[in-house]
């Protein structure tokens, strides 16, 4: 299996030097009228695998895909397609001694992805990383590899073939054995950044195995939303978030950590009821029900004293994925804001809106919570490059 792994990154590794603008966006033209074409393929695989998937409610959701989720696919390619190409010109100066300085943003190379039953990830990471003249290999784990592999053979890399395209620029892992996803983290050389969606755990094992390998990763371990309903909430437009905010189970993003102010006015227990939501109480506050396969209709609640108190808890109790405040006081709604050190704050609105397409108009390869300088929250493509420094002289410089 290593060898096929390695001969796939190889592969799309060398395809990167055929990757122009120009034919990425006909690739991503046509790969969205594919999907359209090839409709009842994915829609067999996918039937295939749900059936055949051992898995909790909100795993299924993620793994299903419905009429409405296939032509998404399409949508968000053509859409993707349409969007300016990655601006390559960062910087320019000239120094003192005539030497004329530029930075530019050139490609990685191939790009590995690791995700879990969620088979539209293969499309989105996939056409970030061709939108941003990267390849990519690809590997998801046995309950959605059917519905992968027609995505890849028959949609993806048909598409890059007619543009003119290596079709190899996507590769694919097309074995279901675990293994796989400690391969793919094992080749710097050749997949010197790993993208990693899943659950906590797993994906945090697997950051730690790429690191021994000298690896980079964007991990996308943990999720989980807070909301607060603070001191001045309007008790209409706190429920209405509170709904908004569990409109899906089984994503990152869902309200997970519910905090209301002591001082608030606001009854909530019956909007929990009606949407079939129960409160627990975890071990660990932050604990993400999305992933918690016997308890994923359920939120965390806590009463808090202050914002100050809400906002200690946002910020060392929980993945730092986003928070947000339900408040008509403005100098309340700043000071929460600026206190959240998350990768998204919000204001009277829901966490449900930290995604790259939702915010950005571009698909996103997964949201990175690093405390690090670097690509933050909605990783786009916009976001997938290596800076250059380019230096021209005319012989005479010197230190």
């Amino acid at each position: 299996m290593r060898a096929a792994i390695q001969r796939e990154a190889v592969e799309a590794h060398a395809a990167v030097a055929q990757l122009t603008d120009a034919a990425v966006t006909r690739a991503l033209e046509r790969a969205a009228k594919l999907v359209e074409e090839r409709h009842d393929a994915i829609a067999a695989a996918n039937a295939e695998d749900v059936r055949a998937a051992t898995l909790d409610e909100g795993a299924l959701d993620r793994l299903r895909l419905d009429d409405s989720r296939i032509a998404a696919l399409g949508s968000q390619l053509a859409e993707l397609a349409a969007l300016p190409p990655l601006e390559r010109a960062e910087d320019a100066w000239e120094l003192e001694n005539g030497l004329h300085v530029s930075v530019v943003r050139i490609p990685i190379g191939a790009v590995g992805a690791n995700f879990e039953a969620r088979p539209n990830v293969a499309v989105d990471v996939a056409g970030q990383l061709l939108k941003s003249l990267n390849g990519a290999v690809l590997r998801t784990g046995g309950a959605a590899l059917r519905t992968v592999t027609v995505l890849v053979d028959e949609v993806l890399r048909p598409a890059l073939a007619e543009a003119g395209l290596p079709p190899q620029a996507v590769g694919l892992v097309r074995s279901p054995d675990r293994d796989g996803a400690r391969i793919l983290v094992s080749l710097p050389e050749v997949l010197p950044l790993v993208i990693l969606r899943g659950s906590g755990e797993t994906t945090a094992a697997l950051a730690r195995e790429a690191a021994t390998h000298g690896v980079r990763t964007l991990a996308h371990a943990e999720g989980g939303g807070v909301l607060y309903i603070g001191a001045a909430a309007d008790p209409a437009k706190a429920k209405a978030l509170v709904e908004a905010s569990l409109d899906r189970l089984g994503v990152c993003n869902r309200l997970n950590l519910l905090l209301v102010d002591r001082a608030a006015n606001v009854e909530l227990g019956p909007v929990l009821e009606r949407l079939g939501i129960a409160v627990r109480e975890p071990e660990r506050i932050g604990h993400e029900w999305a992933n918690d396969s016997e308890h994923i209709s359920s939120v965390t609640l806590r009463t808090v004293n202050s914002l100050d108190d809400a906002v200690a808890l946002a910020n060392s109790e929980t993945s730092g994925l986003a928070a947000a405040i339900v408040t008509e006081d403005e100098v309340a709604a700043q000071r929460f804001l600026a206190s959240y050190r998350g990768t998204a704050a919000f204001w009277n609105a829901t966490t449900r809106f930290t995604d790259g397409f939702a915010l950005t108009g571009s698909p996103e390869t997964g949201i990175n919570v690093d405390r690090v300088p670097g690509p933050r929250g909605p990783v786009t493509y916009r976001d997938l490059y290596l800076r250059q420094y380019r230096v021209v002289g005319d012989g005479t410089q010197h230190r």
